[in-house]
């Protein structure tokens, strides 16, 4: 765990020094999703389905706020949809002005749930919305969530009935918006998931907001479990076919998004968990207080080791033995010029004080001498040499 702390905490650097480029490049993965669905989805008007087309919109958008990008995505699904039917086409333009007008407008930073919860309609994990953004959200969310639910069904609607709408005609045009309406806002399937997406929303947030231990973890469970129960309970009051393998699997998927989301927003030390009580003139007071988790990133201390050469030897010098010498040396010539016989030299004779200096300044300098080529190694030159 400490490992994944240390990746945390290395991601919030690097997203603090990159953050503009890494926003951008988020908006614009999300924009090349949106767009693509709706073109793989609606594809019945060919020049706008073109891949060039569509990565376009996506840098265009990269650069506008997110509000753009959804306006951008519903311009794009109402073109597509007026290549089958320009009646299907108004009522949805209907449905879209009512929510920009009731809700989008007053919550901008909502946009980013209407364009998510298609897509994950999309990669089937339409039940990792709730459960997400009743961690990280609050319950002003579930008025974008069933927004973006209402866009997918329309989509998925139009998809499967193209044809028929297409061959209907203009005489047919009543009859077709009014089988639209009924299929759209009264699509069983969509009114449970609607109401399992509610509950789940608002019973996340409350569990999350809980002073109990590991409260995140909690809520990312009750909210799948209680998922998967009004979902099978819907499914077999109301006689709709849903797929349980996908129910399920969508549901854990959820529970894996939300231990992510605890990991990059709410990461604390339950074991070292501190109640403290005091008061004051009017109020006794009670704080339960949890230390968030911080762990540095381990430093790296490089060490340089020289390699020595194989072929390097190594001299020591004994200083004391150098001494004795140069000591022996002086005083066998001092026994030199008091044998009879030998002439003495000519000059006035150094003082034994005077010889001891010179000896040791000679010793000094040879020490020097050989410290140096030690350090220069001049010793080796000569050697190749």
């Amino acid at each position: 765990m400490d490992n994944l702390y240390v990746i945390k905490g290395q991601l919030q650097q690097v997203y603090a020094k990159y953050s503009k480029f890494i926003d951008k490049g988020v908006q614009f993965i999300l924009a090349l999703a949106a767009f693509y669905m709706i073109n793989h989805d609606l594809g019945f008007m060919s020049l706008l389905s073109n891949p060039l087309i569509t990565l376009g919109l996506a840098v265009i958008c990269a650069f506008l706020p997110m509000i753009v990008t959804v306006l951008a995505a519903a311009v794009l699904i109402l073109v597509q949809m007026a290549a089958v039917s320009l009646g299907i086409m108004a009522v949805t333009a209907a449905v879209f002005v009512i929510m920009f007008v009731f809700y989008v407008r007053f919550s901008p930073k909502t946009a980013l749930v209407i364009l998510l919860t298609p897509l994950a309609f999309l990669f089937h994990i339409p039940y990792v919305i709730p459960v997400a953004f009743g961690l990280v959200g609050a319950p002003s969310s579930v008025v974008a969530i069933i927004c973006g639910t209402i866009v997918y069904y329309m989509i998925d609607y139009v998809k499967t009935s193209a044809s028929a709408l297409e061959s209907g005609g203009a005489t047919a045009m009543i009859s077709q918006l009014m089988t639209y309406l009924q299929q759209v806002f009264q699509n069983k399937e969509m009114i449970i998931t609607i109401i399992a997406f509610v509950i789940v929303l608002f019973l996340v947030y409350q569990v999350r907001r809980m002073a109990i231990s590991h409260a995140w973890k909690s809520a990312s469970a009750a909210g799948a479990v209680v998922s998967i129960v009004i979902m099978a309970a819907g499914s077999a009051a109301l006689d709709v076919k849903i797929s349980y393998p996908e129910l399920i699997l969508g549901n854990v998927a959820a529970v894996i998004v939300g231990l992510i989301l605890e990991l990059l927003f709410f990461a604390v030390d339950y074991s070292r968990t501190e109640s403290v009580q005091y008061e004051d003139d009017e109020y006794y007071y009670y704080v339960k207080a949890v230390p968030k988790i911080v762990v540095a990133a381990p430093e790296k201390t490089v060490k340089r080791i020289n390699r020595r050469t194989e072929n390097q030897e190594t001299e020591i010098i004994n200083t004391d033995e150098i001494r004795r010498k140069s000591a022996e040396d002086g005083e066998a010539r001092k026994e030199g010029e008091k044998k009879p016989g030998k002439r003495k030299a000519a000059g006035k004779p150094r003082s034994p004080r005077k010889k001891e200096s010179q000896i040791t300044g000679n010793m000094d300098q040879l020490l020097l001498t050989r410290s140096l080529q030690k350090e220069l190694h001049l010793d080796e030159e000569e050697r190749n040499d």
